[in-house]
């Protein structure tokens, strides 16, 4: 029987353990994608305790404690931060196969240097000992952050937002780590919202200008997008319900446009093609200034209405949607394809039964314009474990080229959740020693660690822009 989450963890085989202790192991993070507030970065935060920086906006958590029977009182009420730490680990000790469990430790173990196992009976030793660690000036957000080894971070931004935290950052000397914004014009696009004609006014008075029709919109847009490039940013993110095609005539759109500024509602047709028309128009400017296009999809989302009405979004009320109409994917790229507006593509979907047809997907686009133009992005939310980590991978390299996958995003609000790069380090390493050791690829180290190297930080940087030194 092996230890528990030893040195070897995940890597039964000795080319698996070489290639993650040799090539993967030491290579720096790339978080091009996740939901962190850059302000806690500018005033390098400390955090109490435990509770704080691991339970608190941590949805991930948040569902697993009510699978346990745990009152909201003690998840997002206000029950004291103790008594919720020890029904978190009173909930973790049942999540067998959960890969909750495998990151709380490897955070236990990385950052606080526990290598217990938490549970209701050790929660007081951890919750002491971890609080005690988290007192020291090495625990502030920014040392969090260089313990992990990263270089660079992109936050999740709206077009509207100053990124008056990201100036903070990039011009204080003392803070050697990248922090960029990217582009998230969910808002812009959402007209079907009750609430789009007032987000209109907020992101007007950004752009300085009064949006009063589609054409408006898109020079706001713009303006934005020219300062957010400025400020560095290299990609923009989508959160869709699948990736549609739609198409109608420009005069229509406005028409559409119009009828909703003047307070009416919208058509699920309309809204179809209303965004249809707007992912036409941003993906050509992405194409314009270089940033690569992120698509998230297949999620359906804030199911619980009650509850919804209590916490709001983002509270651990998401599921998978398995509509996602792959025919309608394909059209749209291929309808920005003609028009020269493709720009780099990372596709994702939250549905893994997707995998295969996004695989498909990729090969009918790709160019010489970038290796790896078009991109299957990691198994994402519901499936960044090992099986779903596995599967999207092992599909990748079934249909596309794994060699040039741009590997893992943290896709978290936690600056303890770095981890998780090891933890798809060591599952990539296990996948391909696995295919080494059983004669399915040779044993050639430089071929070994120019693939490993490559999907755990290099391609990232070549892929995206980054002003960084490959490793």
């Amino acid at each position: 029987m092996k230890p528990f989450m030893n040195e070897d963890f995940l890597l039964s085989s000795s080319v698996a353990q070489e290639l993650y202790h040799e090539m993967a192991e030491k290579m720096p993070v790339l978080d091009y994608h996740c939901h962190i507030n850059p302000e806690e970065i500018a005033k390098d935060r400390k955090f109490d305790n435990i509770t704080q920086v691991w339970l608190g906006g941590d949805h991930y958590k948040w569902r697993q404690m009510r699978s346990n029977g745990v009152d909201e009182y003690y998840i997002t009420g206000d029950a004291p931060d103790r008594e919720k730490f020890q029904k978190w680990a009173e909930t973790l000790e049942k999540a067998i196969g959960n890969p909750l469990f495998h990151w709380s430790h490897l955070e236990l173990q990385r950052f606080f240097g526990y290598y217990g196992i938490l549970n209701g009976e050790t929660a007081e030793e951890v919750w002491n000992l971890c609080n005690k660690k988290l007192q020291e000036d090495s625990m502030s957000v920014r040392n969090l952050i260089r313990q992990s080894n990263v270089t660079l971070i992109c936050t999740t931004d709206d077009p509207a937002d100053d990124l008056a935290w990201h100036k903070v950052i990039a011009e204080d000397e003392t803070f050697e780590v990248q922090v960029l914004p990217a582009w998230r014009p969910d808002k812009a696009m959402n007209i079907e919202k009750p609430d789009y004609a007032e987000y209109l006014e907020k992101l007007g008075t950004s752009a300085n200008m009064e949006i009063k029709s589609f054409d408006d919109l898109k020079v706001a847009l713009k303006k934005r997008m020219e300062f957010f490039d400025q400020m560095g940013c290299r990609a923009s993110d989508h959160a869709l319900e699948y990736v549609m095609y739609v198409p109608e005539t420009e005069e229509n759109i406005e028409k559409i446009f119009a009828s909703k500024l003047a307070g009416n509602s919208i058509t699920r047709q309309e809204e179809l093609k209303f965004k249809t028309a707007f992912m036409a128009f941003v993906a050509g400017e992405y194409t314009r200034l270089g940033w690569a296009m992120q698509l998230h999809y297949g999620c359906k989302r804030d199911n619980n209405e009650e509850m919804y009405q209590k916490l709001g979004a983002d509270t651990g009320y998401d599921c998978i949607n398995n509509y996602a109409p792959s025919a309608q994917m394909a059209d749209f790229l291929n309808a920005i394809k003609k028009k020269g507006s493709l720009p780099k593509t990372i596709i994702y979907s939250l549905n893994p039964n997707d995998d295969e047809a996004i695989g498909t997907i990729l090969g009918c686009f790709q160019d010489s314009e970038a290796v790896g133009k078009i991109q299957q992005g990691s198994a994402w939310w519901f499936n960044d474990h090992k099986t779903g980590m596995t599967r999207q991978m092992t599909s990748l390299a079934n249909l596309g080229l794994l060699g040039n996958f741009i590997g893992m995003l943290t896709d978290s609000r936690s600056f303890l959740s770095y981890p998780r790069h090891e933890y798809f380090r060591r599952i990539l390493c296990e996948l391909i020693g696995g295919w080494v050791e059983n004669g399915e690829y040779p044993y050639d180290k430089k071929m070994l660690e120019k693939i490993i190297k490559g999907i755990s930080y290099n391609n990232a940087v070549r892929y995206f822009g980054f002003h960084l030194e490959e490793k």
